[in-house]
């Protein structure tokens, strides 16, 4: 797979391992208010909506918390409204780092993004520095226990996946955005565990780290997902297995 980080699969194993759950529940209530007033609180009519509404879900959150975020950011009750935005900097080793925001506070999310990024031996760049080192893609990751990674590659590929990638007990398939619900009801109708499913920024090009650096990555990583306001992580490193074990 070109430009392919193992941050996306490392992210995924955090999360099915996660003890902070009420941190990232107030970031999925954000994104459900979010997506909501923006386009409405139908999910089948809300595409953005809808995709958030599976990642809440495959986190536990309740079905009362799901409904309360929608009503909440179509008016149902009171709150801030979260304002989008990107910022773009650089990590240990020259990585290229995209980080999407929801926050009420502008000035406050940029000075702390500064700070972690400092912190950990990065740097906050201007608008544009990095992003066009990434390009919006699906991402779908399937388990591959018990299943015919052949059979299952062949579906994906009928419904329009533009790529596969087998690694570590899952397959990561990738479409374009317009055809990440396709690909993805593909698979979940002929039985296939998708294991998570997102609308992700791939890079096109990789950074490979090892020893210090690889670890100050991590930690960077970890403190720029730790703030509030912080909503996704997207950074073009790569770390082996090999040196994963390393560290881990």
């Amino acid at each position: 797979m070109s430009g392919h980080s193992k941050w996306s699969t490392i992210k995924r194993k955090k999360g099915a391992n996660d003890a902070r759950r009420g941190k990232i529940f107030t970031k999925l209530i954000r994104e459900l208010s979010t997506a909501a007033r923006l386009a409405g609180a139908d999910p089948d009519s809300n595409p953005r909506l809808r995709l958030v509404v599976d990642k809440a879900r495959a986190a536990n959150m309740p079905k009362d918390n799901i409904e309360r975020a929608i009503q909440k950011g179509v008016g149902g009750g009171e709150g801030d409204d979260f304002a989008e935005a990107i910022y773009e900097g650089y990590g240990p080793g020259g990585v290229a780092i995209l980080l999407e925001v929801l926050t009420d506070n502008k000035n406050r999310t940029v000075g702390e993004v500064r700070h972690v990024l400092t912190k950990f031996g990065g740097n906050l760049g201007s608008s544009g520095c990095v992003s066009y080192l990434f390009e919006k893609r699906g991402l779908i990751a399937v388990d591959l226990d018990g299943v015919d990674s052949d059979q299952l590659l062949e579906v994906a590929l009928e419904a329009g996946a533009e790529d596969a990638q087998e690694g570590d007990g899952s397959l990561e398939v990738v479409t374009d955005p317009g055809g990440f619900e396709a690909v993805r009801n593909a698979l979940r109708e002929k039985g296939f565990p998708v294991a998570s499913s997102e609308i992700t920024m791939q890079p096109s090009t990789t950074v490979k780290l090892e020893g210090d650096e690889a670890a100050g990555m991590l930690r960077l990583a970890d403190a720029l997902e730790d703030l509030d306001d912080v909503q996704n992580v997207h950074a073009n490193f790569d770390i082996s297995e090999e040196e994963m074990a390393k560290l881990a």
